[in-house]
């Protein structure tokens, strides 16, 4: 009897966490679709990844203005507010006939993950039951990255097996997320005390004294992990088409989509390694993913470019969800939520600026050397990390 309740009692935390999983298969739904964009609108790689980076852009501004929102407003308020914007980036994309409605609709959805980013993760969390923290934590994790793997995955499917590529998988999203819309309005909100909009301030990134030497190589690692997750994203489709002849669409997104995935297993792994072990242990799995990702470009085989997103999607889940964890916990309470946000500013950084370097090289010197070039400087930062990290390892939490 115990035991039906307590499952019952998880209900509201699993329906929030499909939430916040449709909100974030939004952001990576035209993953596999630039291609065909591309031959729509005639539109170079370099635009690809801007297009792409735009969406960071969004997350960052959010996160820096209105990151604490959801603590005045209350969490549901703020969580419509982001379907709101997911709906209205998935019409842009449904009359994408000029440039400028994929970069609105990047945008709408930057916008939407930036609300969801930290109100879903506290909404999630809040609605477990009692000591569930550790289980929640995981449910929104998995929630998170394993909604950013959906969204590839489900719009390959769909824009390879069946008809209208560029509509359909924004169709499927448009009802998923007026589902999530009903299931969010049926939950119950966890802030007690609400304050009205003007009280909400912008967040201030913020790194006291004592969270530097922990700040700088979680910061690096995030950085190389979010990185890499954004080459995956925007450019491993164009490089499958152009130098290994894949042109099946639904097999792009689920490379894209292994990535995310082995980020969410590698993530349920530090609870049963420590954090202590789990950030180097993430730099080498992230070093292993770039060499792999180097060999796939330079020899040109698709298994290279299939174990490079399962080990260094790993390697990210492993890095940054230690890296969070470090990061907290050598931050002072009245400070812990600025130092946060700027840890994912560094991190959402990580997902867009590489990825445009990669963008403005592949024009002179093709996508091919132009990735071996991003390698090259995300392997240095990340070897970075990982030898501080062997000299200088972060204490033990007990």
């Amino acid at each position: 009897m115990d035991g039906g309740l307590n499952s019952r009692g998880w209900i509201p935390c699993y329906l929030s966490g499909a939430v916040f999983a449709v909100c974030m298969a939004g952001t990576t739904l035209p993953t596999p679709l630039y291609g065909l964009y591309q031959d729509k609108l005639g539109f170079s790689e370099l635009t690809v990844t801007i297009v792409y980076a735009v969406y960071a852009f969004g997350v960052i501004g959010v996160l820096l203005l209105a990151g604490n929102a959801s603590d005045a407003l209350g969490r549901r308020p703020v969580l419509l507010w982001g379907l709101v914007f997911a709906a209205a980036s998935a019409v842009c994309f449904l009359c994408a006939d000029a440039l400028g409605w994929l970069f609105v609709g990047r945008l709408l959805s930057g916008l939407s993950a930036g609300l969801f980013t930290g109100a879903a993760t506290a909404y999630v969390m809040e609605l477990a039951p009692l000591k569930g923290s550790s289980r929640a934590s995981f449910v929104a994790t998995a929630a998170n990255m394993g909604g950013l793997g959906c969204g590839p995955l489900l719009a390959g499917i769909l824009a390879q097996y069946a008809p209208w590529p560029l509509h359909l998988p924004f169709i499927a999203h448009l009802a998923l997320v007026a589902v999530s819309a009903a299931l969010l309005i049926g939950l119950k909100e966890t802030v007690g005390e609400r304050r009205p909009l003007r009280t909400v301030r912008p967040q201030r990134p913020g790194l006291p004294p004592q969270v530097r030497a922990v700040f700088g190589p979680a910061a690096l690692a995030s950085f190389v992990g979010f990185a890499l997750f954004g080459v995956f994203t925007s450019v491993s489709p164009a490089f499958l088409s152009e130098y290994l002849d894949v042109d099946n669409h639904a097999v792009s997104g689920l490379v894209v989509a292994l990535a995310f995935f082995a980020s969410v297993a590698g993530q349920s792994t530090v609870g049963r390694i420590g954090e202590q072990r789990s950030l180097p242990l993430g730099c080498v799995g992230l070093l292993a993913g770039l060499a792999l990702l180097a060999g796939a470009l330079w020899w040109q085989l698709l298994s290279l470019v299939v174990l490079s997103a399962l080990l260094g999607g790993a390697g990210q889940g492993l890095a940054f969800r230690a890296a969070l964890s470090q990061v907290a916990a050598a931050s002072p309470a009245d400070g812990r939520a600025a130092v946060i946000s700027t840890l994912f500013v560094v991190a959402y950084a990580g997902i867009s600026l590489p990825v445009i370097g990669v963008g403005i090289l592949s024009g002179p010197i093709g996508l091919q050397d132009a990735g071996l070039v991003f390698i090259a400087c995300m392997a240095v930062l990340v070897t970075c990390a990982g030898l501080y990290l062997l000299r200088r390892p972060a204490p033990t939490r007990a």
